[in-house]
């Protein structure tokens, strides 16, 4: 027998079982914890010790439902537990993860995954959820059963993961030397698993009639055909309310440090171009992005407890009707959904979905979610152009948030019924999602995901905006502004293109804010506050009020129009690119897009210079 001096183990099961939790608190690892498929999109390793100091690496795979690998994230979980991933060897173990109040409907796949070969433990997580719902298991009778060893866990606190710890201090010992136990093979037929799994549970699992029914409970209003969608738009409604309402103080707090900073360069510093590119470049261009990080965070705040809570997986539900209509199902609204942090996860996340026509659909129009790299701009102009004001009891700067958020949500919808019945035009798919029972967060894992998504928001400044405010300002300063924007090299340039947008009602500077916006959206806001900077009628002003005094409504209602369908970031086609093996999609997505942005921003300028705005 091979000695394995450190042994992998495979975290392996249903998805919303938990397996990422547990790869969390046993490793110390940054994966994403959300209760809905999709999440955990690729494989995850990760180093644990047990309180024996015995060590293991582990591997958080993604979500399966069986063996068959019918979508592309469960083709790479089997093809790691069968040692099929060029560069990685196969796992020495498999710990087979199982939410404690949804034995019955998994348990075939324990089952199946037997037939792997590998030593395998069967690990029952969320047993206190199990409890609160009224579900008793029998460990003795239901390992038995199935002829491997069965663990109970709590992943979210220490206490739970006593048991198995314990285990692995006695398993893992074994793993290394090759000596650990591997199971008997099971039948290879579905029938014939799922027969023994009913036997099986039938004995094992007891489900009192007097258990707790919160989830049942809440799911008569949430789910409910009519009520449940009401209930889904409010959330999303009041969730844009309060990142207005709730992030002003602190906006104003941070433009205050970025214009004291601002000030202390040019007082304490000679004229020259070092402190120009200090304040105008630097301090104008990344500080003028950061300035949005209290909204980002209350954002992703919502965003982040909606996913914890177990809510996502009903808003694919609800909306599965309405993705019906289109030619998708609700399994469409998870990657959807992840393209309003970013397109880019959303478009990896679209490996869920089975049907090869229904994920090139998905993949196409997730770039017209709102992503976080939007916001900046929407926050910059609603901010300069549209007043605080009310509404009823509604903000009216929160209300043009949520209008632009659905007008893309609107168009990707149309854009899809178009695709499905044109280029990509196939059968239709159904839905198959299971619901997670209710949970409240973990809060450290809520906080670490909070400030997770907070630090890529900052780390995009220091990685793209940084570089990209310093070669705007380069390229607005140069070669001279004696004869204003014109004379620069960011003037010839945007002379070229404006042209072309001048029909829509694009200044100069608009145009010019567009270019290093390919690298991100949000580079055109401190785009814009270096171009303006580097003006020394107005060094120091805040952003919003010089665009403000600058340009006409109309105008500004324009550019927002043209951000709602930007064909920008070049990462999000860079990775459609690789999703879809070849440029082809990439290009027509970059083409559509700019159609769409084109047209949507000049039958915005027009309307409004029609009406006087």
């Amino acid at each position: 027998m091979s000695e394995v001096r450190h042994p992998r183990l495979a975290l392996l099961g249903a998805p919303n079982c938990g397996k990422t939790s547990l790869f969390n608190a046993l490793t110390g690892g940054r994966a994403k914890v959300a209760n809905y498929p999709g999440v955990t999109v690729e494989y995850r390793k990760g180093e644990m010790e047990t309180p024996e100091g015995l060590s293991a690496e582990l591997l958080d795979l993604p979500g399966v439902y069986g063996d068959c690998g019918h979508s592309l994230d469960e083709r790479v979980a089997i093809e790691a537990i069968r040692g099929e991933i060029d560069g990685e060897r196969q796992p020495d173990g498999i710990l087979f993860v199982m939410d404690g109040s949804n034995i019955t409907t998994h348990l075939h796949n324990v089952l199946q995954a037997k037939n792997y070969g590998l030593p395998i433990i069967l690990v029952l997580n969320m047993m206190d959820m199990a409890a609160r719902d009224g579900i008793e298991t029998d460990l003795a009778v239901l390992e038995a059963g199935l002829g491997i060893p069965v663990v109970s866990c709590v992943a979210v606190r220490s206490s739970g993961r006593a048991h198995l710890l314990d285990f692995l201090d006695l398993w893992l010992p074994q793993l290394a030397k090759g000596e650990a136990e591997k199971p008997a093979s099971e039948p290879d037929t579905l029938k014939a698993l799922q027969k023994k799994a009913r036997e099986i549970s039938s004995i094992a699992v007891v489900r009192s009639d007097h258990g707790n029914t919160l989830t049942e409970t809440i799911d008569r209003f949430v789910l409910h055909p009519v009520l449940g969608l009401l209930i889904l738009m409010g959330i999303l409604f009041f969730m844009f309310q309060a990142v207005y309402a709730w992030s002003g103080p602190l906006i104003e707090g941070i433009e205050g440090i970025f214009g004291a900073a601002s000030n202390f360069v040019n007082a304490s510093m000679p004229d020259s171009w070092f402190r120009s590119l200090l304040a105008d470049g630097i301090i104008a261009g990344v500080g003028s992005v950061l300035v949005f990080i209290p909204q980002i965070v209350i954002l992703f705040a919502f965003i982040l407890l909606l996913e914890a809570s177990g809510y996502m997986a009903r808003a694919a539900f609800l909306v599965d009707t309405l993705m019906a209509k289109i030619g998708l199902n609700g399994r469409a609204f998870i990657p959807l959904l992840s393209s309003f942090a970013c397109a880019i996860p959303g478009i990896m996340a679209a490996r869920t979905i089975e049907e090869e026509r229904d994920r090139l659909t998905t993949i196409l129009i997730a770039p017209l979610m709102t992503c976080s790299a939007r916001w900046p701009v929407y926050f910059l102009i609603i901010g300069a152009f549209i007043p605080v004001q009310k509404v009823g009891v509604f903000n009216l700067q929160g209300l043009v948030a949520f209008g632009l958020v659905i007008a893309g949500v609107v168009f990707a919808l149309i854009a899809a019924w178009i695709l499905k019945r044109t280029l990509l035009k196939g059968g239709e798919s159904s839905l198959l999602l299971e619901l997670p029972s209710y949970k409240i967060p973990v809060l450290k894992d809520y906080l670490r995901g909070l400030w997770d998504r907070a630090m890529i928001f900052v780390n995009r400044a220091g990685r793209i905006i940084l570089p990209a405010s310093i070669v705007v300002w380069f390229l607005v300063r140069y070669p001279t502004r004696e004869l204003g924007l014109e004379g620069t090299y960011a003037g010839m340039v945007g002379r070229i293109l404006e042209p072309i947008f001048a029909p829509i009602g694009f200044t100069l500077e608009m145009v010019i804010s567009l270019i290093p916006a390919m690298a991100a959206r949000e580079v055109a806001v401190s785009a814009l506050s270096t171009i303006y900077a580097v003006d020394e009628d107005a060094p120091e002003a805040v952003l919003g009020g010089v665009l403000a005094a600058d340009w006409s409504l109309a105008t500004a209602l324009a550019f927002l129009a043209w951000f709602v369908f930007a064909p920008q970031c070049l990462s999000t086609l860079a990775v459609m690119r690789k999703e879809t093996h070849g440029w082809k999609w990439p290009v027509f997505a970059f083409a559509y897009l700019f159609i769409l942005a084109y047209l949507a921003a000049g039958a915005t300028y027009w309307i409004a210079k029609g009406a006087g705005l």
